[in-house]
């Protein structure tokens, strides 16, 4: 099956406010990241916080153009396309949901108004039949027709995410990219759009990546699960393999760290900060704070190896032996026990 989008060694390198008068740092914001999203599947992907996650987002939805590398829609270089022509492929084949909804919504239009932009922008039907889209949208996403007129800042936050999964949906897109879209909600009400997600993707068999610090609804709602650590993919594997038979200690130590009630464990500890990713660490960038890493990691990012699991994959020197359980590796990371 083809690819709806596909990355190729992308990487994105900003400009930091740090650094000399003449020349200024570096922010290594992705780095060599391949990655197909196939049509109808479901990508989660995880890491701390800013290792990459929203960039890797943008890259793939075409806000942000990488500063290497090739970003694919449908087998066709995006950034080769004229810029008329890419805001229509991606425009009307991908959708976004962004981290707040609060600041993702123009306060100042109406929910009619902000579901009617995508329509008009891009041109579609007749006026009579964008309203009738407008009211279909709000149906889909379970918010009443008396909201219509309503601004943003007198909703919810649930309302106003399903105002922004609505707007993501109203051009009928092949690919939705959720950044974080539970972060600014309550608990309560997590639980509701998460659901709302998951409805919508069977029933619109829509291509879903998911960015989250939930890694345990990540997993829930993935097909695979992508690991990222300082800009980098590390692993990528499939949601039901990703807790038990993970080979990265990175993607161990990451879900080792999530509450479990049936059977909890204690968290792998890792030793320090996260490092700067204007000065990321020669070799692997996790070596810092991995219990495995000698002087091998330091000398070369290690490849992809492949599990023995298909559409599994990782890169590490010292990879974490599939038949190991996380419970055994505690005491083993762990400085203070470790012999």
């Amino acid at each position: 099956m083809s690819a709806l989008v596909e990355l190729s060694d992308a990487h994105v390198v900003h400009k930091a406010r740090s650094g000399g008068v003449f020349t200024r740092d570096r922010v290594y914001a992705l780095t060599g990241a391949d990655l197909a999203v196939a049509p109808g599947e479901t990508i989660g992907v995880v890491g701390e916080s800013g290792c990459g996650k929203s960039t890797l987002a943008k890259v793939l939805v075409g806000v942000e153009r990488p500063t290497r590398g090739t970003v694919a829609f449908r087998g066709r270089d995006l950034w080769a396309m004229p810029a008329a022509e890419r805001r229509r492929a991606v425009g009307a084949s991908t959708g976004m949901i962004f981290q707040d909804p609060s600041t993702a919504l123009n306060r100042r239009l109406p929910v009619r108004r902000i579901l009617r932009d995508p329509l008009d922008v891009h041109d579609r039907g007749t006026r009579a039949q964008r309203e009738e889209r407008v009211r279909e949208l709000m149906s889909l996403v379970g918010l009443p027709r008396a909201l219509a007129d309503a601004l943003p800042g007198q909703l919810s936050g649930g309302q106003r995410q399903r105002v922004a999964i609505a707007r993501a949906l109203a051009l009928e897109p092949d690919l939705v990219v959720a950044d974080e879209p539970t972060s600014a909600l309550d608990v309560s009400v997590r639980a509701q759009i998460l659901n709302l997600l998951l409805d919508l993707k069977e029933r619109l068999n829509l291509a879903l990546v998911f960015v989250s610090h939930d890694i345990q609804t990540v997993r829930r709602m993935s097909d695979r699960v992508i690991t990222m650590y300082l800009g980098r993919i590390v692993e990528e594997s499939p949601a039901a393999l990703v807790t038990d038979r993970a080979r990265h200690p990175y993607t161990r130590a990451l879900f080792s760290a999530t509450p479990g009630l049936l059977d909890p464990i204690e968290p792998i500890p890792l030793a320090g900060p996260v490092p700067s990713a204007t000065r990321p660490p020669s070799g692997c960038p996790f070596r810092t704070r991995c219990w495995k890493a000698d002087g091998v990691c330091a000398e070369r990012m290690p490849g992809f190896s492949a599990a023995s699991a298909p559409a599994h994959r990782f890169r590490c020197h010292h990879p974490v032996q599939e038949d190991e359980s996380t419970r055994d590796l505690v005491p083993r990371s762990d400085p203070m026990e470790a012999p």
